[in-house]
């Protein structure tokens, strides 16, 4: 017979390391996807522990099991429907007055609960002294501290949870709230199972009485529970002992016994050490101070980007449209495959999906930069910092980490501001999320400065970034006063402690951000590549490529872009076609241009040829990256030799833009439309089309508004 699985749900507040935590268990074998029906972020993991199976469920991060956010909702429905085996609660040993009151909750589900003293190193470090087995006895559970960051104390947490899960016991007796709740509750339970024999069974008995005598909108609704009969007579004494509805009371009551419980439990030095996060955030949160250091982190931000990855950027480069595309060609001409088939090969597909995975570097260290400042707990600092540039656009600084969250991806930007209580700054937020330069802009910005602006190419970059702020906090000022009038709510943010993240945690979760970018190369990217080089084949036959489908569509478009220093067809076309997805501009100008250069005059190289120059472009790629870190920070400069070998379509780029007008070409694919998912997305979280088509309309205007300022007024000032 085979050993039934384990199920582990972990559970835990925000910033209590249970993401590290859940990494260092699982690994690469975490799958990441959404619960069904909502946004909110689902990780599962299958292994084999001591001969068991076990399935790990991580639950999103919540403070209680209220349901007031989609992810209390979430974690709550899962908890009470599908009843997992164990809980594995990861708390904050830094703060463990604030964690508790989630254990507390958790404890009440009468399912087997383990509790992970995380970040204990932190603890100890700050002088206090947890006495682990007076937990343990107070709360009739399992308490193992762990290091998440340092994989200490997780193989034990592990045995811990599977062990308790197979004696499958819970608390051997109930936590009490005093002696007025408590029988109270009693009166509840026996009328639950007296008059809702069935609904008592599906559900923890003494948390649906809690539930039932707190008002809970979502348990009475799914229940259909006759609220006001079934508590008449039951609470009177409580209601009129207590001045408080009993939801309130329940909670004082709660954290009444989670503070004894702390005090009981925890020593702390009597003199405290101002801590490092107190240090630095006198400096980081500095009213004069924050704005400018935030700039300047993002600036290094991208110079560092920018200076590691773009000898990869050439690597792969040379790779993609020299020794693939001839190896392609040979291959099939060994096939006797027809020309239009070896056109599509190599132009359509390598020519289009191939010149947008040149930039997976750039993308990869982008997310890297990105993960290490979220890690750290400086993005918290940063939406608290921008907090009253927010007020002014008629936000609050909690809008501010959907708009950080569109640096990576204007997708799960706009499904984020459904954690946004207030419908209005949903649909506000929402239509700013477009104006923060995503990841998909990044190929453009490479190509266009790799080009035109390489000596200064970090600093172009963050002009483009802090041009797409400083737009949306001109827009949202519009918009607060015309479409959007009205105070913005106060609000609270927690800011987690400093903390030096892991390499191991750091490359889990850039993987996790990057790869959509290579999932989007090898779906629709790929298909709207063949569909392009499609349109520029049609009519069949055609000769000049000014002539097909989309060449004529771009010449419809040439007087609309004419002032704005970008008038030919080509940058029309790819700016059509760059409404799917903003990569898709490289791909469609790879496209176009690919057959612009000329192969050399003599012996075509053969396989062993290029693979030489794989292995020496890749080791001189790594000498360059080094070389580049060092230049950043002012240590000493190198050189960027000019490649001889230049692809065609930087010499296109180079022949049929001025830097002034690429500067302007750049500002106008950072602007002027969210892509078509973004809109799908925008249509999702708020119900209608409505505000996609003001965001497609309002970021047109504004991009050609802003490229026209650049060129003509550049023109005039001489560039």
């Amino acid at each position: 017979m085979s050993t039934p699985s384990v199920t582990i749900a972990v559970a835990g507040n925000p910033n209590c390391g249970k993401s590290t935590l859940i990494n260092g268990i699982a690994g690469s074998r975490l799958q990441v996807g959404n619960w069904p029906g909502v946004t909110v972020e689902r990780k599962e993991a299958e292994f084999s522990r001591g001969g068991r199976a076990v399935r790990l469920v991580d639950l999103p991060g919540t403070y209680s099991l209220s349901p007031y956010t989609e992810e209390e909702v979430v974690a709550r429905d899962y908890l009470t429907g599908e009843r997992p085996d164990v809980i594995v609660n990861v708390v904050d040993a830094t703060n463990l007055e604030r964690n508790l009151f989630l254990t507390f909750q958790l404890l009440e589900l009468d399912i087997p609960v383990v509790l992970a003293l995380n970040i204990y190193d932190e603890a100890e470090k700050k002088g206090y002294r947890i006495d682990v087995a007076a937990l343990e006895e107070l709360l009739d559970i399992r308490v193992v501290p762990t290091v998440a960051t340092r994989d200490k104390g997780l193989s034990e947490l592990l045995d811990a949870a599977v062990e308790t899960a197979e004696r499958g016991a819970a608390r051997s007796k109930p936590i009490s709230y005093g002696e007025d709740i408590d029988g109270a509750v009693q009166r509840v339970q026996g009328r639950l199972k007296q008059q809702y024999p069935e609904i008592a069974a599906r559900y923890p008995l003494r948390w649906l009485a809690l539930k039932v005598m707190e008002g809970d909108e979502r348990v009475l609704e799914e229940t259909d529970i006759d609220h006001e009969a079934l508590l008449e007579g039951a609470v009177d004494h409580l209601l009129s002992a207590h001045d408080e509805d009993i939801e309130s009371l329940v909670a004082d009551v709660r954290y009444g016994r989670v503070s004894g419980l702390v005090r009981e439990v925890v020593q702390k030095p009597r003199q405290q050490r101002r801590e490092l996060t107190e240090r630095i955030d006198r400096i980081v949160l500095n009213r004069f101070l924050g704005v400018p250091l935030f700039l300047g982190a993002m600036w290094l931000l991208f110079k560092l980007t920018f200076d590691i990855s773009t000898p990869f950027v050439d690597w792969i480069d040379g790779v993609t449209t020299g020794p693939l595309t001839r190896w392609t060609e040979a291959l099939l001409g060994a096939l006797a495959a027809p020309e239009w088939v070896v056109s599509l090969a190599t132009e359509g597909i390598i020519g289009g999906v191939g010149f947008v995975l040149v930039f997976v570097p750039v993308i990869f260290a982008m997310m890297f930069f990105i993960t290490f400042l979220e890690a750290s707990g400086y993005m918290a600092r940063a939406a608290f910092v921008m907090d009253r540039v927010m007020h002014a656009m008629g936000l609050h600084g909690k809008s501010f980490i959907p708009l950080l969250m569109g640096f990576g991806c204007n997708v799960p930007a706009v499904y984020a501001t459904r954690t946004l209580e207030n419908p209005r700054d949903r649909a506000l937020t929402s239509l700013l999320i477009p104006l923060m330069s995503c990841g998909a802009r990044l190929p453009v910005y490479v190509l266009f400065v790799g080009v035109f602006f390489a000596a200064s190419a970090g600093t172009v970059m963050w002009s483009l970034y802090v041009l797409g702020i400083a737009l949306a906090v001109v827009m949202g000022i519009v918009f607060k006063r015309t479409l959007f009038r009205g105070e913005a709510p106060l609000f609270i943010m927690e800011l987690p402690p400093y903390r030096l993240p892991t390499l191991k945690s750091l490359l889990i979760h850039t993987w996790e951000k990057g790869k959509h970018f290579l999932i989007k190369a090898g779906t629709w990217i790929l298909a709207v590549s063949v569909v392009v080089w499609f349109m520029l084949n049609l009519p069949w036959g055609v000769e000049d490529r000014k002539d097909s489908l989309l060449g004529q569509a771009g010449q419809v478009m040439v007087p609309v872009f004419e002032p704005l220093g970008f008038g030919r067809w080509e940058a029309g076309a790819a700016l059509i076609t760059g409404l799917v997805a903003k990569e898709v501009v490289v791909g469609t100008m790879g496209e176009i241009y690919t057959d612009a250069g000329e192969e050399p005059e003599g012996e075509v190289p053969g396989l062993a040829e290029d693979l030489s120059f794989i292995g020496s472009s890749f080791l001189d790629a790594v000498h360059a990256a080094g070389n580049n870190v060092v230049s950043t920070f002012g240590i000493a400069s190198i050189a960027a030799d000019e490649e001889e070998g230049q692809s065609a379509l930087k010499q296109a780029v180079a022949g049929a833009f001025t830097p002034l007008s690429a500067y302007a070409f750049m500002a106008f694919v950072l602007l002027y439309a969210p892509c078509v998912i973004t809109a799908i997305a925008m249509r999702q979280e708020l119900g209608t089309w409505k505000w996609a088509g003001i965001a497609f309309g309002y970021q047109f205007l504004l991009a050609w508004g802003v490229a026209f300022v650049i060129y003509q007024g550049g023109r005039l000032l001489g560039f």
